[in-house]
C-alpha cells in the first residue's frame, strides 16, 4: 500500500513522518540532519572527485588476449572470478591454482548464516565466480573441464577446473562484460524489455532450472508491496540486521580499507535516511524504525520502477542446483550487461522464509524453491563496487 500522508499534531509529543512515528526531539534531529546533508552534499561530491584512485590490486581490467605466461593466465582467471557478484559483496571464495587447474573453495568466514542459513546465497555466489573463470577460459581459447564437488557436497571445495589448449575463442562478448557488469540498485525508468532481449536471456537457463517473467503493472506492484514487507521485517530483525550491518560500509575510507561489503552510496538511500544511515540501520538504535521504513519504502519504489521482473527457481533444491543457479545468473547478468539492461537481485523476499510462498504465487511458480528475484530495466550505470585483490583470495603453485 502507498505510504500514509505526512501529518503533524501541535501540542503532542510525537510527529508522524512517512512510515513511522518519532518523538519530537528525534524528528527535529532528523530535520537538522537533512538540512546539513543538503548543505554538505556539494562538498561531498567534490571530495569524491578528488578521492584517491582505486587500490592497485583492484582487478577492474582483464587482459583482452590470452596471456602466454601460465602465472599471468592464472592471475587473469583469478581476476575474473573476483569480479563476480556475491551476497552483500561478501566475496566468499578462495582459489588454489596448480599448473593448469584451479580449485574453487567456499570461505566460510564470509558466509551470512543469519540471513542465509541454508547457504543458498553462498553457493550461488560461488557459482557466479566459477562461471567467470569458465567464460574467461573459453574467451582465451582454452577448453575447460569441471568436476563439481570433488570431495562431496559437505566439503568446502565446490569445483575443480582444468583446461587444455586447442579450442576456438568463444564467449568473447560475455568476457568483455565481466569488468563492465554492475549490480544497479538505482530506480529504473520503467521502460520494458524488447522481446528479443527477453528471449536471449531466457535461452541461458538450463533445463533443471526455471525462469518466470512478470511485466504487468499490477503484478509488479504486488511484488513491490511484498518487497516492502520483507525488507522492513529484515531491518527490524535484530540478528539479521546486525549481520547486514557488519557488511555495510559507511564512507570511502572504510570501503577502501575493507574492499568488500556494500557502501551507503551503493544502497542508494536518499535524504535524511542516507545521512543517518549509521544510526538508522544500527540494531538497537532509537532510529531503527525510521531506517526500516525508509529501506522498505525504497525497496517498493525500486520494484515499481522496473521494466520487468524475473524469478529463477528450481523444482529440486540442493547444493548442485544452487551452484548451477549461480552460474546461470552470472551468464544472465553478463548477457544483460552486453544488451545494456540494468539488473539487481532483490534478496529480502528470498531470504525471509515466510514471504516465499507469496512470491511464488505472484509469479505462478507454486511448489518450487525460489533462488533469485531480479529487477530488470534501464538506468544509468553506477560506479564499480570494491573488490579484494587477487593476492588476497588466490594462491599459485606450479607442479
Amino acid at each position: 500500500m502507498d505510504a500514509p500522508p505526512r501529518r503533524t499534531r501541535r501540542g503532542t509529543s510525537d510527529v508522524t513522518v512517512g512510515e513511522g512515528s518519532l518523538p519530537r526531539r528525534q524528528f527535529l534531529t532528523v530535520v537538522a540532519g537533512a538540512a546539513a546533508y543538503a548543505v554538505l552534499r556539494p562538498g561531498e561530491s567534490l571530495a569524491k572527485k578528488l578521492a584517491r584512485p582505486l587500490p592497485p590490486l583492484q582487478p577492474w581490467s582483464l587482459p583482452a588476449d590470452p596471456p602466454s605466461d601460465p602465472h599471468a593466465l592464472a592471475r587473469a582467471l583469478a581476476g575474473a572470478a573476483v569480479l563476480a557478484p556475491s551476497q552483500w559483496n561478501t566475496q566468499p571464495w578462495k582459489l588454489e591454482f596448480n599448473g593448469s587447474s584451479v580449485r574453487l573453495l567456499a570461505d566460510g568466514g564470509r558466509a551470512m548464516p543469519i540471513n542465509d542459513p541454508e547457504g543458498c546465497g553462498l553457493m550461488m555466489s560461488l557459482g557466479a565466480a566459477l562461471e567467470n573463470v569458465l567464460v574467461a577460459l573459453r574467451a582465451y581459447g582454452y577448453r575447460p573441464s569441471v568436476t563439481y564437488f570433488p570431495n562431496g557436497e559437505k566439503s568446502p571445495v565446490v569445483a575443480t577446473v582444468s583446461w587444455s589448449h586447442g579450442d576456438s575463442r568463444r564467449d568473447r562478448d560475455l568476457f568483455a562484460a565481466i569488468p563492465a557488469r554492475r549490480t544497479n540498485r538505482r530506480s529504473y525508468d520503467g521502460r520494458g524489455l524488447f522481446m528479443q532481449s527477453r528471449a536471449a536471456l531466457s535461452a541461458l537457463v538450463p533445463g533443471e532450472l526455471k525462469l518466470y517473467w512478470l511485466d504487468d503493472r499490477k503484478g509488479i506492484r504486488g511484488v513491490g508491496d511484498l518487497a516492502y514487507d520483507a525488507t522492513r521485517d529484515r531491518v527490524l530483525d535484530g540478528r539479521a540486521e546486525a549481520e547486514c550491518y557488519t557488511w555495510t560500509r559507511f564512507g570511502d575510507d572504510e570501503a577502501r580499507e575493507r574492499a568488500d561489503g556494500v557502501t551507503v552510496d551503493d544502497l542508494e538511500m536518499n535524504g535524511p535516511a542516507r545521512w543517518l544511515a549509521g544510526r538508522s540501520l544500527r540494531p538497537g538504535s532509537m532510529f531503527l524504525g525510521f531506517g526500516a521504513g525508509s529501506a522498505a519504502k525504497q525497496a517498493r519504489e525500486q520494484v515499481r520502477s522496473v521494466g520487468a521482473l524475473a524469478l529463477l527457481t528450481t523444482p529440486r533444491d540442493g547444493e548442485a542446483a544452487r551452484l548451477t543457479a549461480g552460474q546461470t545468473y552470472e551468464r544472465f547478468a553478463l548477457r544483460a550487461t552486453h544488451l545494456g539492461i540494468a539488473h539487481h537481485p532483490l534478496q529480502a523476499p528470498i531470504e525471509r522464509t515466510r514471504h516465499r510462498a507469496e512470491l511464488l504465487r505472484l509469479f505462478g511458480a507454486i511448489d518450487e524453491r525460489p533462488l533469485m528475484l531480479l529487477r530488470l530495466g534501464h538506468a544509468n550505470r553506477p560506479q564499480p563496487s570494491m573488490r579484494r585483490g587477487v593476492a588476497l583470495v588466490a594462491s599459485f603453485r606450479n607442479t
